[in-house]
């Protein structure tokens, strides 16, 4: 009898937990590397073949004008990881760096640091201390070994995470080398230390999710998927090129190899959720899409907007956004509210009904008023900092202050300003700076202001500098 009673014990006690765990949403994080504003169908592309990630948007909540909070990869990661500006943390330019040049460029970059600092509450372990299994599959890129990989920083399972920020190869046994910036040295990737031969990278990180998912099921569970696609090198499926490279050239938006690793990532999206379906956890699990900054500019366009990925023009910032699954009212909305990657971390811990930490994600506001349809954000500025230099298309050192309408650059390097109306130029065609005088100089006070608060690291005349 005492046997008995141990046995229907233990099984109560199992099934509350089980319980438990059903209440608690799940997340699932999905995070592309490089994808642009216009490269998927759901932002109306025709090129590009988008029908999962299309569902997620038809589901839930597409934001219209959502931001990276960087034209470059590590920045925005960091601030998703931590809810602050790239400028607040020191986390302003993409790891390792190395594109300054003593004698080519006219100011001394601002300081930065090589890894997240193991002070920040991230929002792994924001979710790791309220009870979920933390999971991080793809690209980290936050720093590296000894300490301060994805195990470092709140999660307990990682899968392919370095801190390398583009794969050796996106095919088994997914091998490679990287010239290290300013350097004739040279380092070895290798992405994952196993494979079979024809396994390709995004493929096998998905079904590495698909498994920690099946063992998650019991548990709250956190995944983080940043994906390293869609970064270069570019490399995808024969099949998949095929399909695009029979399109016309004149209706490409880009590369065919670039679009088939588009559709990866769209057959990965599909997969993930058709595993949350079959689990019976869909309707408990609250998915975000995104992305870390605009596209290639050697792998797709962004018309109408100007620019790609490491520009800070829209090209380069403005990204896709959408939110669906637990909490979120309707399908099929939209949303022109500007937002930023600093929003998700308290956006997710609100979806959760769990405590904000307002010292942490300092930077960032929830959008659950908007995501759960029960009211809106008050009006506010967005702002960027990148005090450094880099080799894509119209880069340069700026900061930047969007304010409603209203988008104002300044340019650190050259002490001018440009000035854009995104209601009625969203490709940043005219500046305005010299007719909106009085607009400039006020939003310039604004910037100066948000500068001086967060600590901003400014640039300074480089007198090794032997240009003109």
């Amino acid at each position: 009898m005492a046997m008995v009673r141990t046995v229907l014990l233990l099984s109560t006690c199992l099934a509350l937990q089980l319980a438990a765990a059903a209440e608690k949403p799940n997340v699932v994080l999905f995070l592309v590397d490089d994808l642009g504003w216009m490269d998927l169908g759901c932002q109306g592309s025709s090129y590009y073949r988008t029908p999962n990630i299309d569902r997620l948007a038809n589901s839930g909540i597409r934001f219209t004008d959502a931001y990276a909070a960087c034209a470059v990869c590590t920045p925005t990661r960091a601030s998703i990881m931590t809810g602050k500006y790239p400028a607040r943390n020191l986390m302003t330019q993409w790891l390792p760096a190395g594109r300054w040049s003593a004698s080519g460029h006219r100011m001394r970059e601002g300081r930065f640091l090589r890894s997240l600092p193991l002070e920040e509450v991230t929002l792994a372990e924001a979710l790791r201390g309220a009870g979920y299994r933390t999971l991080h599959v793809g690209k980290w890129h936050l720093g590296g070994p000894p300490f301060s990989l994805p195990a470092h920083h709140g999660f307990e399972v990682n899968v392919g995470g370095s801190e390398h920020g583009a794969p050796g190869h996106y095919f088994y046994p997914y091998k490679g080398s990287w010239k290290i910036p300013t350097t004739d040295q040279r380092v070895q990737k290798i992405t994952l230390p196993d494979g079979k031969e024809g396994e390709y990278l995004t493929d096998r990180l998905t079904a590495e999710a698909l498994t920690l998912i099946e063992q998650s099921r019991g548990k709250p569970f956190f995944l983080y998927f940043p994906y390293y696609a869609v970064h270069t090198p570019l490399q995808a499926r024969k099949e998949l090129i095929s399909r695009f490279s029979s399109v016309p050239r004149a209706q490409r938006q880009g590369s065919p190899v670039y679009a088939a690793m588009v559709a990866s990532v769209d057959e990965s999206v599909g997969r993930v959720m058709a595993k949350l379906e079959e689990l019976k956890l869909a309707g408990n699990t609250l998915v975000i899409f995104t992305s870390d900054n605009g596209g290639f500019a050697g792998a797709t366009r962004h018309d109408p907007l100007r620019a790609n990925k490491g520009s800070h023009y829209e090209g380069g910032i403005r990204v896709p956004l959408i939110v669906t699954g637990a909490g979120v009212a309707g399908g099929g909305r939209v949303s022109e509210v500007p937002v930023i990657t600093n929003d998700l971390y308290p956006t997710i811990l609100e979806m959760l009904g769990l405590p904000a930490r307002p010292h942490q994600h300092v930077d960032g506001v929830s959008l659950a008023p908007i995501v759960g349809g029960s009211g809106a954000l008050r009006n506010r500025a967005l702002f960027w900092h990148y005090p450094h230099y880099n080799k894509h298309p119209q880069s340069a050192p700026v900061s930047i202050v969007r304010r409603g309408r209203w988008k104002l650059i300044e340019f650190l390097e050259r002490d001018k300003f440009e000035l854009y109306d995104l209601k009625n130029d969203i490709g940043e065609k005219v500046n305005q700076a010299t007719k909106e005088t009085k607009l400039v100089a006020e939003l310039n006070e604004v910037l100066q202001g948000w500068k001086v608060k967060v600590g901003a690291e400014s640039m300074n005349p480089n007198p090794e500098y032997r240009g003109n």
